[in-house]
């Protein structure tokens, strides 16, 4: 499975980061209270960037499984309850 990541961009809202999965680009987006509740989980509040990077393969790992499961979705929506 090819799987690469591609430019990762901040806004006010959260990080919009892509994925390819098997050839197929996909936009992301995960929302600030879904890093601040991965951050929540580790370590104290970091910011969303810096908690996106340190978390970076279990974030695009996760959105990897949703793109391949055929998630639908402009960009994809990461947000808390996507992560148990």
């Amino acid at each position: 499975m090819s799987q690469s990541v591609t430019e990762v961009k901040l806004t006010n809202a959260g990080v919009i980061f892509s994925v390819c999965v098997e050839f197929v680009n996909r936009e992301c987006f995960i929302s600030n209270e879904a890093l601040i509740k991965l951050a929540s989980q580790m370590f104290n509040a970091i910011g969303p960037m810096r908690t996106f990077r340190e978390l970076e393969a279990n974030i695009t790992g996760v959105a990897r499984r949703l793109v391949h499961a055929g998630v639908q979705g402009s960009p994809l929506q990461l947000t808390p309850n996507t992560f148990p």
